[in-house]
């Protein structure tokens, strides 16, 4: 498939990029602003694509509390724009339009209730793909970590947690917060297989299992060989702080009735990643002994 990935140099465009090899052209934000609507003309007109994958977003959920018009003009005004050209738009979108309240996962089909507005500006952007895009499709993933990190937050969940480790600091860990942590490797591969398979409309895909943010802490630090105490902790939001969802967690009852594949149990997932990653066991002892 001919492909344009935007969000470029991210966890998951990076993944994408990788197996979709001379097929695709990622583009960073320095190099194609979505918000530009004469930027997007002249990539369109570069690729050609058939498929476009939308990994960009302004997704720092403080930032966008501050800056709400940029939250909208990235999240939902660019999705329109990127659906409204004729290619099959892939739109990522996230857990977070649940507000988390109950104890059951979140299929396709329940009615979201986002509660920031990173979460409302992401809703609005899959209603924005799926009125405007001709056979688009809307994922919603959670927990991503990839081999590329994450610049915005100073490298991925994983990156921050072994550096906590390495540099001997104590690590407090939210345990009433639900997820399935998911391996951008496995979230690409996922991806390029759906649209192969010509799937359209809401999708849930994330690693199989779930856990809570301490215990995905925990097992990082087991599966890394350290022994680090990580203090449970329940979530507190301050005045006018932010709201997550306690219950992350996503099912997938339309996903598997189209037969799309499901992703890898997260622990085995998060192996496979620190077995690749730069950030390992020698690395983490090396810099906390101070050799």
């Amino acid at each position: 498939m001919r492909a344009l990935i935007t969000g470029g140099g991210g966890q998951l465009a990076s993944d994408l990029e990788a197996l979709l090899g001379d097929d695709a052209r990622a583009y960073t934000h320095a190099q194609l602003d979505i918000t530009d609507p004469a930027a997007l003309d002249r990539a369109f007109s570069r690729v050609r694509p058939e498929v476009v994958f939308n990994c960009a977003a302004f997704h720092n959920l403080d930032v966008c509390e501050a800056e709400p018009d940029r939250a909208w003009e990235v999240n939902a005004r660019a999705v329109r724009d990127l659906a409204a050209r004729g290619a099959k738009l892939v739109h990522l979108s996230t857990n977070y339009v649940f507000d988390g309240h109950r104890e059951a996962p979140y299929g396709e089909d329940d009615l979201p209730a986002p509660r920031s507005i990173y979460a409302l500006t992401k809703l609005a952007g899959e209603h924005a793909a799926l009125a405007y895009g001709q056979g688009a499709l809307v994922v919603r993933a959670a927990g991503l970590y990839g081999l590329h990190g994450s610049a915005s937050k100073g490298g991925n969940f994983v990156q921050r947690m072994l550096t906590r480790a390495s540099e001997g600091q104590p690590i407090k860990m939210v345990a009433d917060q639900h997820l399935q942590p998911t391996f951008t490797a496995d979230l690409a591969g996922a991806l390029i297989d759906a649209v192969d398979r010509g799937a359209q409309g809401i999708v849930h895909l994330a690693a199989e299992g779930a856990c809570s943010w301490h215990e995905f802490t925990v097992a990082i630090m087991e599966l890394s060989g350290l022994d680090v105490d990580v203090e449970p902790v329940a979530t507190t939001v301050a005045p006018g702080g932010v709201d997550r969802p306690l219950n992350g967690v996503l099912a997938r009852g339309r996903t598997d009735a189209l037969g799309l594949p499901r992703l890898r149990p997260w622990r085995a997932a998060l192996q496979d990643y620190l077995a690749r990653s730069e950030h390992t066991l020698a690395e983490a002892v090396r810099v906390r002994s101070g050799r």
